[in-house]
C-alpha cells in the first residue's frame, strides 16, 4: 500500500469517526466536525493533484529494478516542428523516450505520430483534447475521450496504446475508475522541467532536471505546447540533460510499451 493510499484511508476513518461522534454528542461536536472535514478535503484534493502519491490509483512515478537507467517522457504534442526537434536529438543522442500525446494533435500531425512510431519510442496518451478539468468528468466521459484518443493512435501505428499520463497529472477517484476499465497504466514522474510553462526558460530548464536526476527516474518534458506553436523550453534543454545523464553513467530508455511495473 502507498503511503498516500494509507492517508486516504485513515483521513477517511477519521471522518467515519467524527460522523459517529457528531450523530452520538450533537452540537458540542459540531466544530471539531468541521476541522475533521476540511482537512478531509484538503487530503483528497491533494491526492488529486500529486499523482506521486499515488492515492487513488496505481501510479506509475519511478522504473522499477531500475539499475542506471532513466525514462525521458514528452506531453502534449505531436506538432510538426517541436516534435521533430526533439526527435532529432534523441536520434543525435542514440537514446530512446516516451511520448505522450493528445488525439487532436494526432489528427493534425499523423505523419509526426508515425515518425514517432518508426524511431521506436513508446507511445502513451495524454486524452484527446487537454481538458485540465478531465478528473472531474464522469467516468463515462473520461472513458470516451481516452478511447477517442487511443483509436486514434492505433489507426496510425497499429495498436492501442496502454500507458496514460492525465492532464496537469491529476488524478481523481473517477479518473482511476476510468483507466482501470480500459487497462491503462496511469505514469506520473519523479523529476520534471515545468517546461509547459512559457515563462520557464532552457537554463531552468536544465538546471531542474540535471538536479534531481536519478537512476530509476522518469523525467517530465514537452515536445509541444499545450496550446498554439510556441516551443517549450525543453525542446532547447533536451541535448544538456542526454549530456549530464551520460557524464552521470545514465541510460535513457522508453517506458515499457505494455505498461508493465
Amino acid at each position: 500500500m502507498t503511503a498516500g493510499r494509507a492517508l486516504f484511508l485513515a483521513s477517511t476513518l477519521a471522518m467515519i469517526g467524527m460522523v459517529v461522534v457528531v450523530t452520538a454528542e450533537g452540537s458540542p461536536a459540531v466544530l471539531p466536525a468541521v476541522g475533521v472535514a476540511l482537512a478531509y478535503a484538503t487530503i483528497n484534493l491533494w491526492g488529486v493533484l500529486d499523482p506521486r502519491l499515488a492515492m487513488f490509483a496505481p501510479v506509475m512515478v519511478r522504473l522499477p529494478d531500475a539499475g542506471n537507467v532513466i525514462a525521458l517522457t514528452f506531453d502534449d504534442g505531436p506538432h510538426p516542428t517541436t516534435t521533430r526537434a526533439v526527435l532529432e536529438t534523441l536520434a543525435r543522442f542514440g537514446v530512446q523516450a516516451t511520448f505522450f500525446v493528445l488525439g487532436e494533435k494526432v489528427r493534425a500531425a499523423p505523419d509526426v505520430l508515425r515518425e514517432i512510431a518508426r524511431a521506436g519510442h513508446t507511445i502513451g496518451i495524454h486524452g484527446d483534447r487537454h481538458d485540465r478539468l478531465l478528473s472531474l468528468r464522469s467516468p463515462k466521459r473520461i472513458v470516451a475521450e481516452l478511447e477517442h484518443a487511443r483509436a486514434c493512435v492505433a489507426e496510425i501505428i497499429g495498436h492501442k496504446p496502454c500507458l496514460f499520463r492525465p492532464p496537469v497529472g491529476h488524478v481523481s477517484p473517477r479518473t482511476a475508475v476510468a483507466a482501470r476499465q480500459l487497462g491503462l497504466t496511469i505514469v506520473g514522474w519523479s523529476v520534471r522541467g515545468r517546461d509547459g510553462l512559457a515563462r520557464t526558460s532552457a537554463s531552468d530548464v536544465e538546471r531542474r532536471v540535471c538536479a534531481g536526476v536519478r537512476a530509476g527516474a522518469i523525467v517530465l518534458l514537452h515536445d509541444a505546447a499545450e496550446q498554439g506553436d510556441r516551443e517549450p523550453a525543453g525542446v532547447a534543454a533536451l541535448p544538456a540533460i542526454l549530456e549530464h545523464a551520460i557524464h552521470a553513467g545514465l541510460q535513457c530508455i522508453a517506458l515499457p510499451s505494455n505498461g508493465n511495473r
